[in-house]
């Protein structure tokens, strides 16, 4: 009796310490791969506050895979540049985390336009950094994004946007933007946008925004429009 009193004993002791390593075992398991797929049309593909569509229907989709804060997206859209591009797309990987109170994104963005004349540089890298900041219903963030080299003739050139949004709801946030184009041998010039994005339900989203720039001079691209 005493042998099988010391054997339940033991037994009990082993069970109840394989639970707790069980669960750490768990626990200390690499976070799955998550995937997010978008698709949607607009009036226009903007960039940089800038038309890229030439006002006509615009086709856009993306895709990332994602696993704790990296992650990494592939996106395309439709364009009608004078150039002679018909599509853009982009290549991105990065990091999401957080410092002191602020989120932050780091990503390398590989670009490139499908369709671009004989000798028109098509395909750019750019650097860009986000520091975001949540104050109850308000968010503000900071962009900078900057190429070394970047698409056409252009040569360095940085984007530095400051946007400020208000969730006015659930499904409701309404945003506002302002930039500075600042480029070697390009354009230099401050963009802007307003608008508000509703979520329908779980899957559709409407963005209604109006894009404009200080320099319609430098042609339609710079124009000010709805999207």
């Amino acid at each position: 009796s005493t042998y099988r009193a010391i054997k339940t004993g033991a037994l009990a002791i082993a069970l109840t310490t394989a639970a707790p390593l069980a669960a750490q075992a768990q626990s200390a398991a690499p976070a799955p791969v998550k995937w997010n797929a978008e698709l949607g049309v607009a009036t226009e593909n903007m960039g940089k506050g800038l038309g890229k569509n030439d006002d006509q229907i615009a086709l856009l989709g993306s895709l990332t895979a994602s696993r704790g804060g990296f992650y990494a997206n592939l996106a395309a859209g439709s364009a009608d540049l004078s150039n002679g591009a018909w599509a853009e797309a982009t290549a991105t990987v990065g990091y999401k985390g957080s410092f002191a109170g602020f989120s932050t994104n780091s990503a390398i963005i590989d670009r490139y336009q499908a369709g671009v004349d004989t000798g028109v540089d098509d395909n750019s890298i750019e650097f860009q950094q986000d520091l975001a900041r949540d104050f109850g219903r308000v968010n503000a963030r900071l962009r900078v994004n900057y190429t070394p080299d970047g698409l056409g003739k252009t040569d360095a050139a940085w984007w530095t946007e400051l946007q400020g949004s208000v969730k006015l709801d659930r499904a409701t946030t309404i945003s506002a933007a302002i930039a500075d184009r600042s480029a070697d041998n390009g354009a230099d010039y401050v963009a802007w946008n307003l608008g508000g994005k509703r979520k329908l339900n779980d899957r559709f989203a409407l963005d209604v925004r109006w894009f404009d720039t200080d320099s319609h001079d430098l042609g339609s691209r710079y124009d000010g429009r709805l999207v």
